[in-house]
């Protein structure tokens, strides 16, 4: 169930594209340089229309000619069901562990968004632990997936300053695009960050960070491949980057090449994430099941 945010026409700023541009640095241009952040929250709530339809994708393509809805007014309260977007799958005394909804977001941008963070904050003071949730690690908001929250700040500090020590399996399941010939393969590159808000590969460094990715056919058909990525590295959007070099970008990924959204969703999952627990060093294993929606299309 998405937020039910009321729409009003006088409560909107309307613009007329005039350039074609994805809608997060859209909505950053015409609020005078708003920050990225309340953007995020803007679109996250359900405070932008499209030719008079509600658009949350920041990587949505507004072209020219398009008139674009921003909501003036602060965002009003909304009331979630939580259930809805989170499974807890572990927990002990300084860790939880979840299989997050692709719908939300790791960490809130803004008061009242939809983020992992606020709804592990509210089940904890339900529950009478007295604690908070602690970001360790973040999924993009439309990948969903197995996280690890910090139930303190110290617990935090050694998953955080040793993540890369203490985990030593992260693997993701992906619907992409096309038939995939070869079983398997392996992809190094540099990852770099760039103005609109886009991460650029290249062969050679670029002043990004380096980033490696295993992967290998599971199912294919002529229309799509069900492929498993193994990270030997956590970079910014690094699965989609490398699927798109691949030249089989991720389904309902149109920010890196994907024409296609046959299950209305970005199709990444996280299934898989080990690691050593930051206090008893204990190795931990959590999986979950691969999505119905990607499994259907190879019925």
């Amino acid at each position: 169930m998405k937020p039910n945010v009321p729409q009003s026409s006088e409560q909107f700023n309307s613009f007329l594209a005039k350039e074609e541009m994805e809608l997060l640095p859209y909505i950053m241009k015409c609020l005078d340089g708003v920050s990225r952040t309340k953007a995020k929250s803007i679109l996250s709530l359900g405070g932008v229309h499209v030719n008079h339809i509600r658009v949350t994708r920041h990587d949505f393509l507004v072209k020219p000619g398009m008139l674009v809805n921003i909501k003036k007014r602060k965002q009003p309260h909304v009331e979630f069901e939580e259930e809805q977007y989170y499974n807890i799958i572990y927990e002990d005394y300084d860790i939880i562990v979840v299989d997050k909804s692709p719908c939300v977001l790791s960490m809130g941008v803004g008061q009242n968004s939809l983020n992992m963070k606020m709804l592990l904050d509210n089940y904890l003071k339900e529950t009478r632990q007295h604690c908070t949730s602690h970001v360790v690690h973040r999924l993009d908001t439309r990948t969903s997936g197995v996280m690890v929250y910090a139930k303190s700040v110290p617990v935090q500090r050694i998953l955080v300053e040793n993540w890369h020590e203490i985990v030593t399996d992260r693997r993701y399941v992906a619907v992409v695009d096309g038939y995939v010939n070869e079983p398997e393969g392996h992809i190094e590159t540099w990852l770099k960050d760039t103005p609109t808000l886009k991460v650029v590969s290249s062969p050679t460094p670029n002043g990004g960070k380096w980033a490696s990715t295993d992967w290998r056919r599971l199912k294919a058909n002529k229309d799509y491949s069900l492929l498993e990525f193994h990270l030997h590295t956590g970079r910014k959007n690094q699965i989609r980057v490398h699927a798109q070099i691949m030249k089989h970008p991720i389904v309902g990924d149109h920010k890196y090449g994907s024409y296609t959204d046959p299950i209305g969703r970005l199709g990444l999952h996280a299934f898989r994430l080990c690691f050593y627990h930051p206090v008893t060093n204990q190795l931990m294993r959590f999986e979950t099941p691969f999505p119905d929606s990607f499994l259907s299309l190879f019925d």
